[in-house]
């Protein structure tokens, strides 16, 4: 009974990483990207990546991540008790599977288009309802549509527009709006549009992704 115990648990754990994967993916998280920041939040493996910042800057993903950091100790917790204890007479295996059974069941659930359809719309609501846009990640607040892009682009030795300012740069029909200027420590805003470009500088642009790669060229060459 030990042993089947312990193989219920963990078929509850895997629901549990199923269920919050989907409810992640409803608030616009990449599925293979969602899986994988549940496991490493379960497992508290502390896995760093660029990607995790997409749930930390997220205030609903935040939330869903310290259930799952919190029910990982604890799960931890209890397999351990539960193979320390296999030669026990008592298991409540019973019970455990009337937990997984309905795990199981909310996945089946979760899955279904009405209620995939229901959360998402209102997990956005939530959203823009509770919090304020300033708590909003870069994604949902600025790249709210297909096109929309921001790029740091950076001056080097070699750039063409040293010496030049943004105001004859970009012309005004462009869908291209300068952010600031990064140049060390300073961070131009006002005068942005009409400051000399110097090496070494970031300029932090945001528009249309077309529009922005055909005037500064592909991405990967300049975005430092």
């Amino acid at each position: 009974m030990g042993v089947l115990f312990i193989l219920i648990y963990l078929g509850i754990i895997f629901a549990v990483i199923e269920i919050n994967t989907l409810l992640f993916t409803y608030t616009g998280l990449d599925k293979h990207i969602a899986r994988f920041q549940v496991i490493s939040m379960m497992t508290g493996t502390g896995f760093t990546t660029g990607e995790s910042e997409l749930i930390i800057d997220h205030p609903i993903r935040r939330k869903l991540g310290a259930f799952l950091i919190l029910f990982g100790a604890f799960s931890l917790a209890v397999i351990i008790s539960a193979i320390s204890n296999l030669l026990a007479d008592e298991f409540y295996t019973k019970n455990i599977s009337v937990v997984g059974a309905a795990l199981i069941m909310i996945i089946f659930i979760l899955k279904t288009p009405y209620v995939k359809k229901h959360l998402a719309g209102k997990l956005e609501h939530e959203m823009e309802e509770h919090y304020d846009f300033r708590d909003l990640p870069i994604r949902d607040a600025l790249l709210t549509d297909k096109g929309d892009h921001i790029l740091d682009y950076f001056i080097d030795s070699s750039s063409d527009y040293i010496g030049e300012e943004l105001r004859d740069i970009i012309e005004e029909e462009e869908d291209i709006l300068v952010l600031y200027i990064q140049r060390g420590d300073l961070k131009i805003r006002k005068e942005r549009l009409v400051t000399e470009l110097q090496e070494g500088d970031h300029i932090i642009l945001y528009g249309d992704e077309k529009a922005i790669e055909k005037k500064f060229g592909p991405f990967d060459d300049r975005q430092k």
